[in-house]
């Protein structure tokens, strides 16, 4: 039976001689007796197949266990997730082979995702930290401060949570509950909004240890997460053709770079295509080098101070917006990408981060959403199993870029927006098309799906909360009116089975 821990799944030529991966595939690999299994390749225990509950549980593919998901269905069956195995320790068979180590695990594409994705959330999300910082009126010290508490917060939990579930979880400073602090900040002294960061992580973790919002999720159909996904990245598929306006020769030799290495190695188009742009880039005329001072960045401890009127107005609102506008697509990610997070784990986690992180000046750590994509498709490893390497990666540069967080600031603040938009481009090309193939798998809830992508995609924000959660919203709720005639009908029939005279069709028959 292959479990978290054996790297189900993984490529034969990566395995060492003798392990179950590298027999030939006419011999079974470590696990129950295959007499055990269901013959359809359903998990026992009602656990859900291709997005559909065996016992009668609606569930999305997301996890109570935090394991990833195994194996995927065929193009264009279901819903496109992946069919799952019975958990660790159940059925029969000998026990599980230990966990293969981070040496054999590691991979170069793996490393350069989470290169990637650290560079797309510190050029545009930081710049919205830093618009933050100048609306609250902070020194260059406590802006340091935050930036530093910002990216070692994403840094820890990233490397912590990646290594701990074996799967690439991305954390990220929260960009919309920054955007609520440019225009609500300077109401408060920087002691009270302290106190207000505070306040926030404890309400994120302790919603996150309930569990409430992870069984809301697990009801959202996986065909509106998937299209929830499509939306978020839609933007960044435009804006790398949009670039052709102001630098077409980087967006063009990206392209064709990646295109090109596709054909022959997929794992490494990305990773070539970044190199293609940053040369294309380099040569360009009118490019300067940016002076940018470099030195270890020290942070600042202030001394929180709670007021109502503080926790009222940026507390509350500040856990709210990072909550739905991004640990709910951040989940929706990952079980997008075939993996089912254990949400308690992880959103608790985030929350007390961002407790501890606080007086530092740290707003808030959570669960990323778009730049999560990068590091959980097919471009950062073909087997699953082993993304986790990117989600160790990404940690490692977050670390680095919070260590150097004064430096940072000036190079993202002169780097080429165009560059940006291209690497973010051409690095979410897969997820996006996966993604988009995946909600409209399922004819039944293809509305629901397209409903979802375009509110997604349109970029609205209602009530300080993002888009991603309004798509959400308003997916689940065309799903809901437009299956649950069906459904009744269908509760129907499983009613009155062995009674022609109670199901459709016998109705249908005896008119």
């Amino acid at each position: 039976m292959a479990t978290a821990e054996q790297g189900a799944g993984r490529d034969t030529a990566d395995e060492a001689p003798g392990t179950a991966a590298a027999r030939p595939a006419t011999e079974p690999a470590a696990g129950p007796d295959p007499a055990d299994r269901p013959a359809d390749g359903k998990a026992a225990g009602g656990t859900a197949v291709d997005g559909k509950a065996t016992g009668g549980q609606a569930t999305t593919g997301m996890p109570l266990n935090g394991e990833p998901l195994r194996g995927r269905a065929p193009a264009g069956a279901g819903h496109g997730v992946g069919a799952v195995e019975e958990p660790a320790g159940a059925g029969s068979g000998p026990p599980a082979p230990s966990r293969r180590g981070l040496r054999a695990d590691a991979s170069l594409s793996a490393v350069l995702a989470g290169l990637i994705t650290v560079v797309v959330s510190c050029s545009g999300p930081l710049l919205v930290v830093l618009a933050a910082a100048s609306a609250g009126r902070l020194t260059d010290a406590q802006t340091a401060s935050w930036v530093w508490a910002a990216c070692v917060g994403s840094g820890v939990t990233c490397a912590v949570l990646s290594w701990w579930t074996r799967m690439p979880v991305i954390t990220a400073f929260s960009t919309p509950g920054a955007a609520v602090l440019v225009g609500s900040l300077g109401d408060y002294t920087y002691p009270e909004a302290v106190g207000a960061f505070l306040v926030s992580g404890v309400l994120m973790a302790l919603t996150g240890l309930t569990g409430v919002f992870g069984q809301v999720m697990r009801r959202v159909p996986p065909g509106v997460v998937a299209a929830m996904l499509a939306g978020v990245l839609f933007s960044f598929g435009v804006d790398l053709f949009a670039a052709l306006d102001g630098a077409p020769l980087p967006v063009l030799a990206a392209l064709a770079t990646y295109l090109a290495v596709k054909q022959r190695s997929p794992r490494y188009a990305v990773a070539w295509a970044l190199v293609a742009a940053v040369l294309a880039t380099a040569v360009a005329p009118g490019l300067h080098a940016p002076s940018v001072a470099v030195g270890l960045t020290l942070p600042v401890l202030t001394a929180p101070e709670f007021t109502v009127p503080a926790v009222v107005g940026l507390a509350v609102p500040l856990a709210v917006v990072t909550m739905a506008s991004q640990n709910a697509p951040g989940l929706g990610v990952l079980a997008a990408c075939g993996y089912r997070p254990n949400d308690r784990l992880l959103i608790t986690a985030t929350g007390l981060a961002s407790t501890a992180l606080a007086p530092l000046g740290g707003h808030a750590v959570n669960l990323a959403a778009i730049t999560a994509a990068i590091s959980t498709g097919e471009e950062s490893h073909r087997d699953p199993d082993r993304r986790y390497v990117a989600g160790l990666a990404c940690g490692v540069f977050y670390l680095l870029a919070g260590v150097g967080g004064a430096a940072l600031v000036g190079l993202f603040a002169v780097l080429p927006p165009q560059l940006i938009a291209v690497i973010a481009g051409v690095a979410l090309l897969a997820t996006f098309s996966s993604s988009l193939a995946q909600a409209v798998a399922d004819e039944r809830g293809r509305d629901a799906a397209v409903v979802t992508f375009l509110t997604t995609a349109s970029g609205v924000t209602l009530g300080g909360i993002g888009s991603a959660c309004w798509g959400l919203v308003l997916g689940l709720l065309t799903h809901l009116a437009l299956n649950a005639r069906r459904d009744r009908g269908d509760r129907r029939d499983r009613g009155g089975r062995g009674d022609p005279g109670r199901t459709r069709q016998g109705r249908e028959k005896a008119a």
